[in-house]
């Protein structure tokens, strides 16, 4: 069979209908919820510490998502999952709707990052198990960049919304209008699995079972590897998680409302978005180096135009101007972490080493809104944006430092 018939064969309009088209809509309501999270805490009386909190319950919640989430897609299957996951979130959103307390709101985020960890597992899977070999970086760079998309879009949406004079708690409403369009395409639309030969055993669960099949032990196997370039990506996390909790603060901070946070944070999320597939191509014509040290330098270099911006007249066009920066470098280390776990595993046997290397980076993402509580509550917001540029800079010497330069073959 030729390349030219397998691609003729390959359905990708089934593939399209069964996870691009949910998660546009899904990613796309997300889009327009985060950014005011923190600005909804503040609404219910949070501090700016607390809000952080609240804030960060939504990346606990999908690491906490990360574990039995497998095990789920490998009970129930991939599409049954993901309706599922459609309706854990909506219980979360409404919860979050009727909230009149922060913590209240902390719990109903926390339940919105389960069901976001375990859509996107059922996503994982399906897309492992289905997509063959030959074309599946493509499929999952186009999942990435489905995902930025939201990002991009849900924040303009969502000001949009609120320039209308709706309240705050309308951007709930919107998410679970997304959500539902997620579940209805899902339950609408014929089962994609009957599009492809099921192939014994089904890869996209077994390697999801192996990626939480003894992962201390595969920690302590690759001690070296995840204590210097795992915690060199963790920082990367840590400061791409803290980009998604500190701009909405700043913006309470300096008194912005909420439109135009949103406005802000969506036109950053453009940016971004325009750079994934200049990532990509950075990254195989000149090495991975050349994307994630540029992104951890202009993420230290936004985070640093923060810190020493903060009390200045021009406070909004330096916060402007950052949020761009951050959108700059996060583009251009599109698809990075998922890189260089796939150049560092073992080609032969993938799966074990990949959730030992996921468990360390997205304790890197967990940790973030926590730290900037932390710091918050005892020095500033601009001592937090300070921390944060020293992260990247520690974050890229040591991947400078400990990096291999070619992937493992």
């Amino acid at each position: 069979m030729s390349g030219g018939d397998e691609t003729e064969r390959f359905p990708w309009r089934r593939v399209a209908g069964a996870v691009y088209v949910p998660t546009a809509a899904f990613a796309i309501g997300e889009g327009a919820v985060i950014p005011y999270i923190p600005l909804i805490a503040g609404d219910l009386g949070a501090s700016l510490a607390v809000a952080a909190v609240v804030a960060a319950m939504l990346t606990i919640g999908q690491l906490a998502g990360d574990v039995p989430g497998g095990g789920v897609v490998a009970r129930f299957g991939e599409r049954p999952t993901m309706i599922g996951a459609g309706a854990l979130v909506l219980a979360a959103l409404a919860l979050a709707l009727v909230a009149r307390d922060a913590w209240t709101l902390g719990v109903a985020v926390f339940v919105l990052g389960l069901g976001h960890a375990v859509f996107a597992l059922a996503r994982h899977a399906f897309m492992t198990t289905y997509v063959p070999i030959r074309y599946r970086a493509r499929a999952l760079s186009t999942l990435g960049g489905i995902f930025r998309l939201g990002m991009f879009v849900g924040p303009l949406i969502g000001a949009a919304v609120l320039g209308l004079g709706l309240p705050l708690g309308a951007v709930w409403v919107f998410f679970g209008a997304c959500t539902i369009v997620a579940i209805a395409v899902l339950v609408v639309l014929p089962d994609p699995t009957t599009a492809f030969e099921r192939k014994p055993p089904t890869t996209g669960v077994i390697e999801l079972r192996q990626e939480r099949t003894g992962v201390w032990r595969v920690v302590r196997q690759h001690a070296r590897v995840l204590a210097t370039v795992g915690v060199g990506a963790a920082m990367l996390a840590l400061a791409r998680s803290a980009r998604n909790v500190l701009l909405p603060l700043w913006a309470i901070s300096i008194g912005l409302d909420a439109a135009t946070t949103g406005l802000v944070i969506g036109i950053a999320g453009g940016v971004d978005f325009a750079l994934f597939f200049v990532s990509g191509w950075i990254m195989d014509r000149f090495g991975r180096l050349w994307s994630v040290v540029p992104t951890l330098g202009l993420m230290a270099v936004a985070f640093a135009m923060l810190a020493v911006s903060h009390d200045l007249d021009a406070a909004t066009g330096w916060f402007v101007a950052a949020a761009m920066v951050l959108g700059l470098g996060n583009g251009l280390g599109s698809g990075i972490i998922m890189t260089l776990g796939a150049d560092l595993a073992d080609p032969r046997n993938p799966a074990p080493f990949l959730g030992a290397w996921r468990l360390t980076v997205d304790l890197g993402g967990a940790a973030a809104p926590l730290a900037i509580s932390a710091v918050v509550s005892i020095a500033s917001i601009a001592w937090a944006a300070g921390g944060l540029t020293a992260v990247c800079i520690a974050g890229a010497a040591i991947l400078l430092k400990w990096l291999p330069r070619k992937p493992r073959e």
